[in-house]
């Protein structure tokens, strides 16, 4: 029943050494309580029938005894690790990179590129639940938003806080990926991915997009590359004397770069012209990913104390019941 018990806090079984001096003492006045009256014979006392009451009178201290050890356990705080369960991890690490220039600020997707983005992009983050998640913003320069953590509800409220103009603007797509990089090459995991997801053409940074892939392929980290835009022409939001209005504009993404980056580093690229596309996309790289699985076993402690608390409080509770009734004209 108590196989693998550990105990949280042992140092309180120091307690259990008031057993011995308790046990003296109870000796000590047993023997004076002893009559000391000596008599000529002691056939006469052999023959006295000896009751139950007799051989039971150290019943009540010896429960007493047993109340402080079993006290003293639960003190110490007993756990059992024998509770295994099997549970499915993929054992991956992946880091978003996500384009938040102005840009992404067009309305062919609902309500914009960059809402749409951050959407989709959480519906998958809530879906991974045993993998390390961080992000990564770029423009015209790239930052980490969130490391590597399991810590959904904090990787998903920074995913909100999300706003185009955070950094300087620009597309830099080679710094962001080269950071992304950055936060896995030193990562144990079985498997590392880098989802970048951009609108545009590489015009910022120091680092060239390609140069950027090759580092990943040298640390074994895969790349998925989104192009996030309808074919042809965007609705674009631009401040006029007149407030902000509407206005097409040429939708330019370099899919030739970024068909190359998912190439050297043996991903994938893919193009995204809609909300469903988008969602699309995430499913597939969610089932890609799905498929390098891993069973590991976890040990998940529990307390323990209940037993050892209810013996304690039965013995205690005993102890008094016969002290009152059966042993009470007994000292």
């Amino acid at each position: 029943m108590f196989e693998g018990l550990t105990f949280k806090n042992p140092e309180f079984f120091y307690l259990a050494l008031v057993i011995l001096p308790m046990a003296a003492w109870y000796i000590f006045r047993q023997k004076r309580n002893t009559a000391s009256i000596q008599i000529s014979s002691t056939a006469s006392v052999f023959k006295a029938p000896r009751t139950i009451r007799h051989y039971l009178r150290h019943l009540v201290f010896l429960l007493q005894i047993i109340a402080i050890a079993f006290l003293t356990v639960v003190l110490a705080r007993p756990q059992s690790s024998s509770n295994w369960e099997n549970v499915t991890t993929e054992g991956i690490d992946i880091v978003i990179a996500l384009d938040i220039s102005s840009s992404m600020l067009a309305r062919d997707f609902t309500p914009d590129r960059l809402e749409a983005a951050k959407n989709v992009a959480m519906e998958f983050i809530s879906g991974r639940e045993y993998d390390r998640m961080g992000l990564v913003v770029f423009a015209g320069e790239a930052f980490t938003q969130c490391p590597l953590t399991t810590d959904r509800a904090v990787l998903l409220n920074l995913f909100k806080d999300l706003q185009s103009g955070m950094i300087e603007d620009g597309t830099a797509i080679g710094n962001g990926l080269a950071t992304s990089v950055a936060r896995l090459k030193d990562s144990e995991a079985i498997s590392r991915v880098v989802i970048l997801l951009t609108d545009g053409e590489n015009n910022s940074g120091e680092i060239a997009p390609v140069t950027a892939a090759e580092i990943a392929k040298t640390y074994g980290i895969r790349v998925y590359t989104v192009g996030v835009g309808s074919i042809g022409t965007a609705p674009y939001p631009v401040q006029t004397p007149y407030g902000i209005q509407l206005r097409d504009m040429e939708v330019k993404i370099d899919e030739e770069t970024l068909q190359e980056i998912s190439t050297i580093t043996d991903g994938k690229y893919f193009r995204a012209t809609s909300n469903n596309k988008l969602e699309e996309i995430y499913k597939e790289i969610d089932a890609l990913e799905k498929s390098k699985i891993e069973v590991r076993e976890f040990s998940r402690k529990s307390e323990e104390f209940l037993p050892f608390a209810a013996a304690g409080l039965l013995s205690l509770i005993l102890s008094l019941i016969l002290r009152t009734t059966v042993f009470r004209s007994i000292p």
